[in-house]
């Protein structure tokens, strides 16, 4: 875990943070050294120790720290949304925005779960689950309600969610298509998936938020 640090050491210790998401994304957690890191930032790297234990600790902190975020801000982009299509709209909104400028943070947070420990996976796997409840309980509410064909919520959930994160390893500002477009787009798809014909028909879709105008390369 980092260690508690006074008001400069958070900000070094921010910085650190944040270095080791770019190494550990262009490098790879075990390939990146900490005398890596400590250069990064201008340290020794004996000094790291004063704000983290060790680079285990390092990497969950990331890992946590990413997952916290979406959690939270998953709830809030949710809150006030009723009935299971809104709230399937909105979901699918707000994680395909997420994703799309965080590929950093999504990637390590997926790709190296592998290399946390026993203690910090089942932490980190636990907020994975309280966030996928978000998407399930919509699929399930919608299933009971009669407006989604969803014979298996988990599995619909986690091919869903799969879905939509594989945009962050291709998606670019440059492109053609912008971030209102591609949401658009997969909404559609996630949509008549699972919605029955005539419930997809009836349901307005939920309002895009404001962005500018980000392209993507097709």
């Amino acid at each position: 875990m980092a260690r508690t640090v006074g008001s400069n050491g958070a900000r070094t210790a921010q910085a650190i943070r944040q270095a080791g998401v770019q190494l550990i994304y262009k490098h790879g957690y075990e390939a990146m050294s900490l005398r890596q890191l400590a250069a990064e930032v201008g340290l020794q790297s004996g000094s790291l120790y004063k704000y983290f234990d060790n680079k285990q600790s390092l990497l969950f902190d990331i890992v946590r720290d990413h997952m916290e975020d979406l959690i939270t801000r998953a709830e809030a982009a949710l809150a006030g949304v009723e009935g299971p299509l809104d709230r399937l709209r909105a979901f699918v909104d707000f994680h395909l925005r997420y994703h799309m400028t965080r590929n950093a943070h999504v990637f390590i947070a997926n790709m190296e779960i592998r290399s946390l420990d026993g203690e910090h996976r089942a932490v980190v796997v636990d907020m994975r689950q309280r966030y996928e409840a978000v998407l399930e309980d919509a699929l399930k509410a919608g299933a009971a309600a009669g407006v989604f064909r969803v014979p298996e919520p988990r599995v619909a959930t986690y091919a869903i969610i799969s879905m939509l994160t594989g945009i962050c390893t291709w998606y670019r500002a440059d492109g053609r298509l912008s971030q209102d477009e591609l949401v658009r787009i997969y909404t559609d798809l996630v949509v008549e998936g699972v919605a029955l014909p005539d419930a997809a028909k009836r349901a307005a879709p939920a309002p895009l938020a404001t962005v500018s105008r980000r392209k993507v390369k097709a």
